[in-house]
């Protein structure tokens, strides 16, 4: 069959969303995400909250949620994984490594990991500490 560019170029989005679909991943619509109404998963005094979780108009994956940790727990171990990260703390003292190098963050405070960059995150205040995290690539 011949195509116009015309014809190709109405048929380019929906081909974009089949995409997006096939891989699993909904195309992430424009929304409010009111706090009090995200759910929660509680762990050893831990609270974890998925807020989002798609791919943008350009297929680009990212993800975002809340954790808040007890004083002196971690979420997981030090690890590694191909897609970035940002911590965004929101409350508390966190003791955030990166590549062997510690750094203790407060409120207001940001770290970034690179791609494939082994980190860690423990929490080494007296009080919970309260942290978004924003994922940006594909977890595979």
């Amino acid at each position: 069959m011949d195509y116009s560019r015309r014809e190709l170029c109405l048929l380019l989005p929906a081909l974009v969303a089949a995409r997006a679909d096939a891989a699993g991943d909904a195309v992430l619509p424009s929304k409010v995400y009111n706090f009090e109404s995200l759910p929660a998963k509680v762990e050893e005094g831990n609270t974890f909250r998925p807020i989002l979780e798609g791919v943008t108009h350009e297929e680009y994956h990212v993800e975002l949620h809340e954790t808040d940790l007890a004083p002196g727990t971690m979420p997981h171990p030090a690890h590694h994984h191909a897609h970035e990260e940002i911590f965004l703390i929101r409350e508390g003292t966190l003791a955030v490594t990166i590549e062997g190098h510690t750094s203790n963050l407060g409120p207001g405070s940001v770290a970034y990991i690179a791609s494939n960059q082994e980190h860690g995150i423990r929490n080494v205040g007296s009080t919970h500490a309260q942290y978004f995290v924003f994922a940006l690539g594909a977890q595979s």
